[in-house]
């Protein structure tokens, strides 16, 4: 069974991840991004404030969160292999600086919001970070390898979220092809189709901009496509993320006892006049929240036989 059609057994119980909720990792992700923002374009200003309003060598903050083409500009700001996906802005006039944020943003939250959806929490930044990735490696070889780009590769730079939501919009498209947008309409919109629209846009921008920055696109659509392939072969490429982040927030708080992400079992059983040694778990809302809850830290492969059987009866009874 693929990785979409288990999440159908409990799409109608799921509960909807709201913006204030804690550990939603699509407002975390999207939150990163407009700090990122507003630090570099305060960065900006004070450093045209320094020089009287005077365009300067070095001057645009984004630089330095940007990954470089060239080698070794890259080994001077290695911080860069990290920063480039979340940083945003640029020398252009603010009021288009503001409307490609807005747009990132926009689409990001829109692929998010129904990769959330789908899976729970446990993907998105596994997506966006491979994605990112795996396209500013494909723009670092394109640059250097591509004799009508290798003249170049001094002034080109890769930043922004672009290619971590291609990565989620391929992912989304891939894990369940005929989910439905805009239901309003007809029928809906199947998502396919809104990711395809999305990756040919953001193909073109690219290649406009600069033709390397088109190779990132098709490396975060290619990482996208990958992770979830992996996905429906049984393998959680993210899994190593979250041990790591576990391992880190159990490190800086050595107070706290470590907690088992194991959900503690907490089955009632209606004997009624079943034979004995027979046994069924009532499907209560308490239960449903802590298995729906193990989906969104560990994945639905981590569910029990009867944990899955419990959601399956959850969904035909319509709790």
């Amino acid at each position: 069974m693929g990785e979409s059609d288990r999440y159908q057994e409990f799409k109608k119980i799921k509960r909807k991840f709201t913006i204030g909720q804690p550990g939603n990792a699509l407002f975390s992700l999207f939150a990163v991004n407009i700090v990122a923002f507003f630090l570099i374009l305060l960065a900006n200003v004070f450093s045209m404030y320094a020089h009287q309003g005077q365009a300067t060598p070095g001057g645009n903050a984004l630089q330095w969160f940007a990954i470089p083409a060239n080698l070794t500009l890259l080994s001077e700001r290695p911080w860069t292999v990290i920063t480039f996906m979340f940083s945003q802005g640029g020398g252009a006039a603010p009021f288009a600086v503001l409307l490609t944020m807005l747009s990132s943003m926009l689409w990001l939250y829109a692929f998010g919001y129904i990769l959330q959806d789908i899976s729970g929490n446990r993907y998105i930044f596994p997506i966006y970070i491979y994605g990112s990735l795996l396209g500013a490696i494909f723009f670092i070889l394109a640059a250097n390898t591509i004799p009508a780009l290798r003249q170049y590769s001094n002034s080109l730079f890769l930043y922004g979220a672009q290619t971590g939501t291609t990565a989620i919009a391929i992912a989304v498209a891939t894990l369940s092809p005929q989910y439905r947008i805009f239901k309003n309409i007809g029928a809906g919109i199947p998502v396919w189709v809104a990711t395809g629209l999305y990756v040919l846009l953001n193909f073109i921008t690219a290649f406009s901009n600069s033709s390397a920055g088109s190779f990132a696109v098709l490396g975060a659509a290619l990482a996208g496509f990958l992770f979830v392939v992996l996905l429906h072969n049984g393998k959680d490429a993210g899994s190593w993320m979250h041990n790591v982040f576990n391992w880190c927030n159990n490190l800086f708080t050595p107070g706290r006892k470590k907690k088992e992400n194991k959900t503690r079992e907490k089955v009632f059983y209606n004997t009624g006049n079943r034979a004995p040694f027979s046994k069924s778990s009532n499907v209560t809302q308490q239960r449903i929240d802590e298995i729906l809850d193990k989906i969104s830290t560990k994945g639905y492969q981590f569910l029990s036989e009867e944990e899955k059987n419990i959601l399956k009866r959850a969904g035909e009874e319509d709790v």
